[in-house]
């Protein structure tokens, strides 16, 4: 990951207000930082969330509360905790879709 664009920042995520993104089943709710090439991310996912799509970005995910369950198009699937991450990079072949039963707190990093 090349960094570029972004001058030292300090968050106060919790000045950031969230916005709201349904999935296919549930809802997820986005602090979001942008700047330059990084968006980072706390995200809090509904118990039932079931994202809407198959996503090829590439992150860096590390859950902070809850479990999260990752389904790779090859049938895998990750269940992760508290304090496990995943990491996956920009690739078509890494396409990735999350759901929760019970909710789950995460930072992303893409």
């Amino acid at each position: 990951m090349k960094i570029e664009g972004v001058g030292f920042d300090v968050t106060d995520w919790s000045a950031v207000v969230p916005e709201e993104h349904k999935g296919e089943t549930g809802t997820s709710y986005w602090r979001v930082y942008s700047q330059g090439n990084v968006r980072a991310r706390i995200v809090d996912y509904s118990p039932g969330f079931r994202s809407d799509h198959w996503c090829g970005r590439g992150h860096v995910l590390l859950v902070l509360e809850g479990r999260l369950s990752i389904a790779l198009e090859d049938g895998s699937v990750h269940e992760l905790g508290p304090r496990m991450s995943f990491q996956a990079g920009d690739d078509e072949g890494n396409r990735h879709l999350a759901y929760t039963a019970e909710g789950a707190k995460v930072f992303l990093v893409d």
